[in-house]
């Protein structure tokens, strides 16, 4: 049987994968489906009276912790809070406004040419020698193009292979290693921070109140994965998949081939267009420097106690961003032709706003499913038992993180939206480790290791039908089977290259990023109740 059968039911473990998955619900509606299922739960635990008592919140005239009960979400007040508040609900949700800022800026970039010419620019003269790294790092750094990577990336990469006279195939899987399996690493901070962060921050204050993300707050980390995951990817490219490959048999091409077709050498437009946003990039950087260093020192909150004066400077990250990008892509638009005037921006930056059409409709989801699970003490109550139950075991928290990774790489193969799995996980997850010591940017780190390390074997994974299409241009027979096995090698080695960066990062506590550590203090203040 052809290996292509796989994706029309073939028995095996990836047609098992395919089928189960297959069977879950559009992420959208799992999380009304898991709302449903929450009421029922929420109902069942106020009626037997489910408790906890807080460790942290200590009544200082009688000594005793406060007691948390389940509460029912069919009560009265809940119903209420439901109806009343659902556009508050919805529009308070923190990630909403992180990614819907940057990708007003991101989005302009995209749509102007700026990120597809930087990647080709990038790989197109890469030495023959270092093609493979040359391609896996622009591929990484490419996250912050979220799909032109895919879709400019990977295929060109094949056609840059095939040039070097070397397997296509291979090119392909090295990019899509890169791209989707080292999602998180890059060496600076982008868009998934920005959503990812905005969710670790609704779940801290399902439980402790006011909580301020630190969307830097990973950026060493996700820096280092990037210089980890190289060598890695790089490796299984040139050592196991290549030899396993073969030498390309033209004979097998899904059609004829045209050997300069997407590596097109840069027009002279797009080159003034790079250079010209180069200097915008420079100008947002200076800028900010000024901000944090020059009169007035605006984004230095000067009054507040030393680990907290940066603050605002972590805060305005976000806005940083968004100019950043928003600026770039209007300095490369208007050397390239791509953008005439300011109209073409607006209708830009209004065309990034329809692309996030689908994220508004999840997003309004997942902040019901959050925000009830809050109202509920579900949250609360699991979190603290569950903290008590891990801190029985004696586990030690590089254990408790590497068990957070390999269940984020398994529940990966079947859910493949990160923000999705993230928003399910993280509000029992953050909360459980913030009262056993461990940083909600730990938490956030260590489920970002094990969500990247499976992307790329996962038929359930949005692009990789689009990546299977790649391949088969080149090797008509190559079928949903055949790319799986052949991205199976760079998941393992990314999914233990992540655990043991994480277990080294954990044990000598090392810093995560700008004002952030493996390591906290349990929180003291009192948690979020209940009650409207």
């Amino acid at each position: 049987m052809a290996d292509g059968a796989t994706a029309n039911g073939q028995s095996g473990i990836l047609g098992w994968i395919e089928r189960s998955g297959n069977k879950l619900p559009d992420p959208v509606f799992l999380f009304f489906w898991l709302i449903g299922i929450l009421v029922v739960i929420s109902i069942i635990a106020s009626m037997m009276d489910l408790s906890a008592a807080h460790p942290t919140d200590i009544d200082p005239e009688t000594g005793a912790a406060r007691i948390i009960t389940a509460a029912s979400l069919f009560s009265a007040e809940n119903i209420q809070r439901l109806w009343v508040e659902m556009p508050k609900t919805f529009t308070h949700f923190h990630p909403l406004g992180y990614v819907l800022v940057v990708m007003l800026g991101a989005g302009v970039a995209e749509r102007a040419g700026l990120f597809g010419t930087a990647m080709r620019a990038g790989v197109r003269n890469a030495p023959k020698i270092i093609l493979t790294p040359i391609v896996v790092l622009v591929g990484m750094l490419g996250n912050l193009a979220a799909d032109a990577a895919y879709v400019v990336l990977i295929p060109l990469a094949g056609i840059l292979f095939h040039a070097a006279g070397r397997h296509p195939v291979a090119g392909i899987a090295a990019a899509f290693a890169g791209v989707s399996g080292g999602f998180s690493a890059n060496l600076v901070p982008g868009q998934l921070d920005a959503l990812l962060f905005g969710i670790t921050e609704a779940a801290v204050e399902t439980v402790f109140g006011d909580f301020t993300a630190n969307i830097a707050g990973n950026w060493f980390f996700i820096a280092a994965m990037t210089f980890v995951f190289l060598p890695v990817i790089w490796y299984v490219t040139d050592r196991i998949i290549e030899p396993r490959l073969g030498v390309w048999d033209a004979t097998r091409a899904g059609r004829a081939i045209d050997e300069e077709q997407g590596d097109t050498a840069l027009t002279d437009g797009e080159r003034s267009g790079l250079r010209r946003a180069g200097l915008a990039i420079l100008f947002v950087v200076a800028l900010w420097l000024f901000f944090l260093f020059g009169p007035g020192t605006p984004l230095i909150d000067e009054s507040a106690n030393p680990e907290a004066q940066l603050n605002p400077f972590y805060q305005s990250l976000v806005g940083g961003f968004f100019l950043l990008f928003l600026l770039a892509a209007w300095a490369y638009g208007s050397g390239a032709g791509t953008i005439s005037n300011h109209r073409d921006l607006v209708k830009m930056m209004s065309g990034s706003m329809e692309d996030m059409a689908y994220y508004l409709v999840l997003a309004f989801a997942a902040a019901h499913f959050v925000a009830m699970f809050t109202w509920s003490n579900l949250g609360l109550i699991l979190a603290v038992n569950g903290a008590d139950f891990l801190g029985s075991t004696g586990l030690p928290a590089w254990a408790l993180l590497a068990a957070i990774i390999v269940v984020s790489a398994l529940l990966n193969i079947f859910v493949g939206s990160a923000s999705a799995k993230w928003a399910l996980l993280s509000p029992v997850l953050v909360p459980m480790l913030m009262l056993l010591g461990i940083s909600p940017e730990m938490a956030t780190a260590a489920y970002r290791v094990g969500d990247g390390a499976t992307n790329i074997i996962t038929p359930l994974m949005v692009y990789f039908p689009l990546i299977l299409i790649f391949c088969q241009r080149w090797d008509k027979d190559f079928g949903l089977g055949s790319l799986a096995a052949t991205m199976l090698p760079y998941s393992i080695g990314l999914l233990i290259a992540g655990l043991a960066m994480t277990i080294g990062w954990v044990v000598l506590d090392l810093p995560l990023g700008p004002g952030a550590s493996v390591f906290m203090e349990v929180p003291t203040t009192a948690p979020v109740a209940a009650t409207p």
